[in-house]
């Protein structure tokens, strides 16, 4: 009885969308290895203070537990899991075997991510599956979920009703293409957007003032996402090596002028001024919060955001 109760039940995320609520999703790494508690003590962080945690996929294409089982860990510890699914290490077969995996263990949303190359990782060498992109994997969760097909056409016995997720960089070349690519992956079938790290503010409005004008806050979800600086190193790290961000010299400036000691604290008072804003303005349906192996600051974030307590639904 129990286990049919786990397959009924739907995503908390989506609820918590659907009913109007602003959003607040964070994210956990899995561990460089098979550490269990490593992931209870990364959760017992969030448990509370968000809707639903992202858990990615061998991020920076650096080996890591798999997503799907730190989810299945998430889903342990009373926290719903956002499982994240790259391109790069899967073809079509294997990716809709493990949707499927995931669904039937009780995991409800998924994020789909073409992922970072392998030369950015800790294998190099190793070969890129891509057999298919981002958008094209966005069509066949969606496509198993309301068709009850496979990608080959064949029936599935239960779809996987799965919430499907997408991401979108705002600030990568070029910009004015950015807003339509976004376009693309909300009519492939993504419920909801979960941006890259947001910086220039003033960027932001602007790629937020056309999606608004294109109506594409009416057919998707979108979550901006928040990364809190810890330092003038981090900063000044992600403006020159960072490929897709945009980090203005007044915030650096800004970290810099805190003083010694304090650029930690600005990191974060930035971060709730940026929630703050988003929770106002038009468009932003909520916040993903990527403070990721600084989870032990998001009850301290949230509290001072104001987005506590979270909706029970």
């Amino acid at each position: 009885m129990g286990e049919q109760k786990e397959m009924k039940a739907g995503s908390n995320l989506e609820k918590v969308l659907r009913a109007g609520h602003f959003a607040f999703t964070g994210e956990l790494g899995p561990p460089r290895g098979a550490n269990v508690e490593h992931v209870k003590k990364k959760a017992a962080f969030l448990k509370g203070n968000v809707d639903s945690v992202n858990i990615t996929d061998n991020q920076t294409a650096m080996v890591r537990m798999s997503s799907w089982a730190a989810s299945l860990l998430l889903i342990q510890e009373g926290l719903e899991p956002n499982f994240q699914m790259v391109c790069r290490d899967r073809n079509r077969l294997a990716m809709q075997s493990d949707v499927l995996g995931a669904y039937a263990l009780g995991i409800r949303n998924m994020l789909c991510l073409s992922g970072d190359h392998p030369k950015f990782g800790d294998h190099p060498t190793s070969k890129g599956v891509f057999d298919i992109d981002s958008i094209q994997l966005i069509d066949m969760v969606k496509r198993m979920r309301d068709d009850g097909k496979f990608l080959s056409g064949g029936d599935l016995d239960i779809s996987p009703k799965m919430f499907i997720g997408a991401a979108a960089n705002p600030f990568a070349e070029p910009h004015e293409w950015r807003v339509f690519r976004l376009a693309k992956k909300i009519k492939a079938g993504a419920d909801f957007i979960q941006t890259q790290c947001i910086y220039n503010m003033d960027r932001f409005r602007e790629f937020m003032k056309k999606a608004v004008d294109m109506g594409l806050h009416e057919q998707c979800y979108i979550l901006a996402g928040v990364t809190p600086m810890k330092s003038v190193g981090m900063a000044q790290y992600m403006a020159k090596s960072v490929p897709g961000m945009d980090v203005p010299e007044a915030l650096i400036k800004r970290l810099r002028d805190a003083g010694k000691g304090k650029a930690a604290e600005e990191g974060i008072k930035i971060a709730v001024e940026q929630i703050q804003e988003f929770k106002e303005m038009k468009g932003v349906a909520g916040v993903h919060l990527m403070a990721i192996e600084w989870e032990h600051m998001v009850p301290e974030i949230a509290e001072k955001a104001g987005v506590l307590p979270r909706p029970k639904v």
